[in-house]
């Protein structure tokens, strides 16, 4: 395991029944490709040294009998292997006959873990030939050579560097409540199913569903590997089902109904999963009484170099196309339902908002007059405010005001510049210094101005800071950073374009739908300082603080999982590929460290809002920092990047 991914396996041998010399040949190729792959653990079907469809022939003393010089023989092949692999045979443990799991590593038998739900219907009557765990009494068994402790005590294996996996077979995991419930609450990251199951109607979408959701349950990594061609077709057909999931996330599919042998690698994150754990106190509850035998490997890296072969998502809180609209919706929806609650709590019908043209404004503004709708009040209660300044451009100004008058909202422009240059001279400030008093003045009299039109009208002030600006302190304290409710504070600056965009799509925005395109295609900025000689932005946020894209990614990544900038550093240079090279990743990358600790402050007194995705940085909910936290450990490992 590195940067805490580990890399395994699900593989789907062809088989001739009851053809152990064949089975274990093919068994040894797969592990060989494996081990050349770097995979760290390997998962077989069940019986796949002898085929599952070997019915009464598993009564067979000789079938019984190969099955364990096959073993002898995957030993030897596997004495200088690091992978581990867990191959599905029979095992005689004196009068019992059990369904198995043998794990192996470096030609030595780690453990066997028998099968303990047994089914009993329709074309399987695995009790005609089998025991379950449930019967096996605690004893040592000589099982090819090696000594063996049987019994049905739940085991757990480590791989040696830490990453702990357990194993269950088939049916199990179709139990009311399967062994790898108290296996993951035991301690495994990784539940490895070595099956057998036989292709139905419908039966597919289930087996992926119930896959994914006990993944998702127990927060685990959860390699299934199914037996497929070669099996038996007398009665069913065997499709050969490889999947490979993480906290109910399918990493890796087969292909159903292949003629040919394959086999499915992965990287699960134990990290990632480790962390889900330890912030959610219901996993934590439930796994106080739970227990099992651990088993120790050897490191399985060996001398393999490392590469990350996970599908990185560049965009992480952006939602797939087929789920764009629906996001969209319930995003709004939230807003909606937060900002009504408020106007009702407050006994309040007017609000007050500053429009500048912007994506932020925008969407607050948006979310006004969606909630004012819902509500049956007049968006004339809406008095949207434009405070033209310094830096205004024609276009964000334009943008504004037919964007206000468009909606049927009440309008009204206050400039600024009169009020901030008496208010340098005040101060004692140079107006021709461009430096954080030139524009923190401006931003502290917008905001002065809306909260005192908010007094004056019984109205509420809604903020349009967002949670990507949040992030970084891209605010001015106690100016665009305060207001009386933040519609926007749950949300990513990425995700807000999206949400626009969705909206200018609707009927009910139609006459809107041009002002709002330009306003998402318009540079993001404050408009703080002049603009260029020809009267466009010339101040532009990403330049100066960075893509959002980029800040984006890591807060995600930083927050939702706790990783440390090595791992980050290294998911965005496979994540963005050439779009960013290496240095500008670590630049922005210690920008967002930097920053994020420093800014603290302005989160710790943030005005209400609601939480819309899995991520908020509110003090009473998901974030909650010393405002003195040193970012030291953080920036160090930025500077070794």
């Amino acid at each position: 395991m590195k940067y805490g991914l580990i890399k395994v396996a699900a593989a789907v041998p062809a088989v001739k029944v009851a053809d152990i010399d064949y089975n274990v040949k093919e068994i040894e190729r797969l592990i060989a490709l494996a081990e050349g792959q770097g995979v760290e653990v390997i998962c077989f079907p069940e019986l796949c040294m002898t085929g599952y469809s070997c019915q009464d022939l598993f009564k067979e003393q000789l079938l019984l009998t190969e099955a364990e010089e096959g073993l002898i023989d995957l030993m030897d092949f596997t004495r200088k292997l690091d992978v581990i692999s867990v191959i599905g045979m029979p095992v005689q443990v004196d009068g019992l006959l059990l369904n198995c799991a043998v794990v192996l590593q470096g030609g030595t038998i780690l453990g066997v873990v028998p099968k303990t739900y047994l089914p009993n219907y329709n074309e399987f009557y695995e009790k005609r030939w089998f025991a379950s765990a449930q019967d096996l009494n605690p004893t040592t068994i000589y099982l090819a050579g090696s000594q063996v402790c049987m019994s049905a005590e739940p085991k757990l294996f480590n791989t040696g560097d830490g990453v702990k996996f357990g194993v269950e077979i088939c049916e199990d995991v179709w139990a009311p409540i399967p062994p790898s419930n108290n296996l993951t609450m035991a301690g495994a990251d990784i539940i490895l199913n070595c099956s057998a199951s036989d292709e139905l109607i419908g039966k597919h979408a289930y087996l992926r569903s119930l896959l994914a959701q006990q993944s998702a349950r127990t927060m685990s990594g959860y390699v299934y590997s199914s037996c497929g061609f070669g099996e038996s077709t007398q009665d069913v057909v065997y499709g050969g089902n490889a999947m490979i999931f993480e906290n109910g996330l399918l990493l890796a599919e087969g292909e159903r109904f292949s003629l040919q042998p394959q086999m499915k690698i992965a990287q699960i994150d134990v990290e990632r999963l480790r962390t889900e754990r330890h912030t959610n106190s219901t996993f934590i509850n439930a796994q106080r009484n739970a227990h099992a035998q651990i088993i120790d490997a050897k490191d399985v890296m060996g001398e393999h170099p490392f590469e990350l072969i996970r599908k990185i998502d560049a965009h992480p809180f952006i939602p797939a196309d087929d789920e764009m609209a629906t996001t969209c919706e319930e995003i709004l929806n939230i807003q909606t339902a937060g900002l009504a609650k408020r106007l009702l709590h407050t006994n309040c019908q007017h609000v007050v908002v500053g429009i500048s043209g912007g994506l932020d404004s925008t969407l607050a503004l948006l979310v006004c007059v969606r909630t004012f709708d819902k509500m049956g009040l007049d968006r004339k209660g809406i008095v949207g405010v434009t405070m033209p300044g310094f830096g205004t451009t024609d276009r964000t100004h334009d943008n504004a005001a037919t964007l206000m008058q468009t909606l049927g909202i009440s309008q009204m422009e206050i400039p600024i510049a009169k009020a901030v240059t008496q208010h340098f001279q005040d101060i004692g400030h140079d107006a021709n210094i461009h430096d954080a008093t030139y524009e923190n003045s401006q931003a502290r009299e917008r905001t002065q101005i809306l909260m005192d039109l908010a007094n004056k009208l019984n109205a509420l002030v809604v903020g349009t800071g967002d949670l990507s600006e949040l992030a970084l302190g891209w605010a001015t304290y106690n100016g665009d950073h305060m207001s009386m409710y933040g519609v926007n504070a749950g949300i990513p600056k990425t995700l807000i374009q999206y949400v626009i965009r969705y909206l200018s799509a609707q009927t009910a925005f139609s006459a809107q739908k041009d002002t709002l395109t330009d306003i998402i295609d318009t540079p993001i900025s404050p408009e703080l300082t002049p603009a260029d000689k020809d009267g466009k932005i010339q101040q532009k946020t990403e330049d100066l603080v960075g893509p959002y894209e980029l800040h984006d990614f890591f807060l995600y990544y930083f927050m939702r999982f706790g990783f440390r900038p090595a791992k980050i550093f290294l998911m965005a240079q496979h994540a963005f590929g050439d779009a960013y090279d290496k240095e500008t990743i670590k630049k922005w990358l210690t920008t967002f460290c930097r920053r994020f600790f420093s800014q603290q402050f302005k989160r710790s007194c943030l005005p209400d809002g609601p939480k819309v995705g899995s991520i908020s940085l509110s003090p009473r909910g998901d974030w909650r920092m010393p405002s003195d936290a040193c970012s030291t450990l953080w920036l160090k490992e930025c500077e070794e990047l």
